[in-house]
């Protein structure tokens, strides 16, 4: 927790702590910038909301950028290079945890289970948990969402995840595949597309759901500093209603109609794997109604955090996490 909590801090100090102010583009849309975590299938409603135009509607010029991890979304929200951070509400408790004024509140929550896979070298119809034992896996990184529910399964389960088994922690968020590919480790820990592209080019077999083993879990949140928020309430009402709409979208509609949809995101990825993807998502109950972070998730995320080791004491929830946009954008 001090190294997670000391990185941070070094943000606050040498970054500003205010975020730019949204200006006007063509057609009189306001510019927004949003910084991902990753740009992954886990999160086909908010690529739903971009292609299917819900963002214009809603007024916003949405520029989306691939931060690559929490620690870096939280730096751009911090800087001022990004308006809106989309990540694992764990930074934002950080942040706080730490004493900052201007700190990141949490708006709209996204998706309610963990979006990775448990990926092995052979397949195993009849897999346990405790399988595990002895064996070297590929992780996330500390303090991180991925690797905290991954450890808190493995608790549940009924093993030590600091003696049961080995848990690879050196390699960079998105190059885990690869890396499983190249070397002899027992299992990965992977997000979408990969597990899938690793099980059709025959390099290994998804054998759990994180998602499922973990239940609900308040995954990933949209949030904004402080002063941002207050400054253009405007702004983030209506990017909460296009993620709402992007939200209503993907509850309505097969899996083959939202890859069709989402598509030109992952020019990289067919639409027929697109499609298994986000039906393997859809199974799993990956995505909530509507983006009312409850206080019920937030406080399972702060038990999470705590089983880690990453949270010296709990800080309140009607500080980090308003429900105002998402009830109204829900039409609560």
């Amino acid at each position: 927790m001090k190294k997670s909590i000391s990185f941070f801090l070094s943000l606050l100090l040498i970054l500003s702590l205010f975020s730019i102010a949204g200006c006007k583009g063509s057609g009189d849309l306001t510019k927004v910038t949003l910084n991902e975590v990753a740009h992954s299938i886990f999160y086909a409603p908010q690529y739903a909301a971009i292609e299917l135009g819900y963002f214009k509607d809603e007024g916003i010029d949405l520029t989306l950028v691939n931060g690559g991890g929490a620690d870096k979304v939280m730096t751009a929200l911090i800087s001022g290079d990004a308006d809106i951070g989309f990540m694992g509400s764990e930074a934002s408790i950080y942040v706080y945890a730490e004493g900052a004024e201007n700190y990141v509140v949490n708006f709209a929550q996204l998706t309610q289970r963990a979006g990775n896979f448990l990926v092995a070298r052979e397949p195993a119809e009849n897999f346990s948990w405790t399988d595990l034992q002895g064996a070297t896996v590929l992780g996330g990184r500390k303090g991180g969402m991925p690797q905290m529910v991954f450890e808190y399964i493995l608790k549940k389960n009924g093993l030590d995840p600091a003696s049961d088994l080995s848990i690879d922690q050196s390699i960079s968020f998105g190059l885990t595949a690869a890396a499983f590919t190249s070397s002899d480790v027992n299992y990965t820990v992977e997000f979408e597309p990969y597990a899938t592209l690793l099980e059709q080019e025959g390099n290994g077999y998804v054998v759990a759901s994180l998602g499922e083993a973990s239940g609900y879990v308040p995954y990933t949140a949209y949030s904004a500093q402080k002063s941002y928020m207050e400054s253009h309430p405007d702004i983030i009402q209506g990017f909460t209603n296009a993620i709402q709409k992007g939200m209503d979208y993907v509850n309505s509609h097969t899996a083959e109609e939202i890859a069709a949809v989402i598509a030109p995101q992952f020019p990289e990825t067919d639409e027929a794997t697109i499609a298994i993807i986000v039906g393997r998502y859809l199974e799993q109950d990956t995505w909530k109604e509507d983006t009312i972070f409850e206080q019920s998730s937030f406080e399972l995320l702060q038990d999470i955090l705590e089983e880690a080791g990453e949270l010296p004491e709990r800080v309140p929830y009607d500080q980090l996490v308003t429900c105002t946009y998402s009830q109204k954008a829900a039409g609560k």
